[in-house]
């Protein structure tokens, strides 16, 4: 298989070496990305787009590339071509009605062409002269310009014609690693997870910090949706996945501070830390999902009092957006399935809390506050590459295994929905429910505590992660399903 990558416009405004960098930087990309599926994958660069071309040919893995590429940041669109060497007209002609020719009996078609190089004709030429050899050789019904039934797109770039079989469109923006670095600040709802697509999109390495006042599903979760969104557009980059235990911390402000201050005070203390952290990481700037007054400690007075305490750069990509319009993204990149079963957790809710905060009112009520607690906050800050996190995770935990289920057993597969569908789990004589990992806590207390339940994953991480959950939540009924 063939493919012409068409890099992100915006690329191509760039100055030359900038340009070159970018368009490096993405072949780089791509590479890393497919190793697995292709480790011999040829990536060639040229000064608008990058070729690939790949010798595997199984369906599977073919379609696994095609859905990397499409969420891989710095593509604007990739075509999957035939590479053919540059004949005359009638040669083209004939590429064009080796491939097309059956699908353009009796249908309304065109020819679009685009050209590179120095050549005798021009890109009209070439789609008058093929449109109508076509048209009398293939019995089309006619030709269209502004309402095709079919497109026949082809590519001359110097000695060689592509003719184009299929589109693919990607996100945009800048190549992964051709930009600086940054530290998201993760709760796993609808808005920090938008935010870290919004950014790494446009090309920013992301870290995940996440401060975790919510016990150990909170912080499964919000590893759970980082790991997804690495993995799905950001793979080509190895980042950090920081948890930061923060529940001594919302005690402190719980006992020490003004209740209508507390919110205002811990967005300062986990801007305290994150600034900590990204020193440590060599990080210059933080990302939150903040949007203008969503929340009472989100309006233009309470931000800027909570941004006083960093000299950091705090980048909000959402301060403009409504909050449907988040909840859609993050429907359309697969995020929001895992903040609507993101586990709840205590969070500090004031009565009347502040929407217009002064910055010395906040000051006083931080007195209080025993900074101490925040410095054993940081001691204890774990920090795991994020293409571990899940099975680091799993590591260590003594959880009962099972290679068969026995009659009368559920086996509950847990795996996102995508994997369930590509190969789907039979079990002769056993039951078998779907429940994707993300919705797994929400609703296991939902099913009969009398029947026993083997947890399945493809390779046994979330599975032993989850049954290790649920059991500590006293559901005793729980095994992991492991088959030989």
């Amino acid at each position: 298989m063939k493919l012409i990558v068409k890099v992100f416009p915006e690329i191509t405004i760039k100055s030359r070496p900038v340009r070159m960098r970018f368009i490096r930087q993405l072949a780089k990309n791509i590479r890393t990305v497919l190793r697995d599926l292709d480790p011999a994958v040829v990536v060639n660069g040229v000064w608008d787009n990058l070729e690939l071309e790949t010798r595997v040919s199984e369906p599977k893995a073919l379609k696994e590339m095609t859905e990397r590429l499409s969420c891989m940041p710095g593509i604007a669109h990739f075509l999957q071509v035939d590479e053919y060497p540059l004949g005359d007209f009638d040669d083209i002609v004939a590429k064009c009605k080796q491939h097309f020719g059956d699908a353009l009996a009796g249908k309304i078609f065109s020819v679009r062409c685009k050209r590179a190089g120095k050549h005798e004709f021009s890109s009209m030429d070439v789609e008058k002269y093929v449109g109508s050899q076509l048209r009398r050789q293939c019995g089309a019904a006619g030709i269209s310009l502004k309402e095709p039934e079919i497109e026949v797109r082809i590519e001359i770039r110097d000695k060689r014609l592509f003719v184009i079989h299929d589109q693919h469109n990607s996100i945009g923006g800048y190549p992964l690693g051709a930009l600086e670095q940054t530290l998201v600040l993760m709760s796993g709802g609808f808005d920090s997870t938008v935010a870290a697509y919004q950014i790494m999109r446009r090309g920013l390495m992301s870290h995940f910090c996440f401060f975790n006042l919510g016990g150990r599903a909170h912080e499964l979760g919000v590893m759970e949706v980082a790991h997804f969104i690495w993995k799905k557009y950001g793979s080509s980059q190895r980042v950090l996945f920081v948890s930061v235990p923060f529940e001594e911390v919302l005690g402190e402000i719980l006992g020490k501070v003004d209740n209508s201050h507390m919110g205002v005070v811990l967005k300062r203390m986990m801007l305290r830390a994150a600034s900590r952290i990204a020193d440590r990481l060599d990080i210059d700037a933080l990302v939150t999902g903040e949007a203008i007054s969503q929340v009472s400690s989100q309006t233009l007075p309470n931000l800027s009092v909570i941004d006083c305490v960093t000299d950091k750069l705090v980048l909000r990509p959402l301060i403009a957006s409504h909050k449907q319009d988040i909840i859609d993204l993050a429907n359309e990149i697969g995020t929001a399935d895992f903040a609507k079963h993101m586990p709840e957790y205590c969070g500090v809710i004031s009565v009347n809390p502040k929407t217009h905060a002064k910055r010395p009112r906040v000051e006083y009520e931080e007195q209080q506050f025993d900074m101490a607690v925040l410095e054993r906050a940081l001691e204890n800050a774990k920090l795991v590459p994020i293409d571990r996190v899940i099975d680091e995770l799993g590591q260590d935990l003594e959880i009962e295994e099972v290679s068969e289920a026995l009659a009368g057993q559920i086996v509950i597969d847990i795996r996102h929905p995508d994997a369930a569908e590509d190969d789907p789990l039979g079990l002769a004589g056993i039951e078998v429910q779907a429940m994707p990992f993300y919705a797994l806590n929400a609703r296991f207390k939902e099913l009969d505590p009398t029947r026993q339940y083997l947890l399945y994953c493809d390779k046994g991480v979330m599975s032993r992660l989850h049954a290790h959950h649920l059991l500590s939540e006293g559901h005793a009924n729980v095994r992991v399903y492991r088959p030989s």
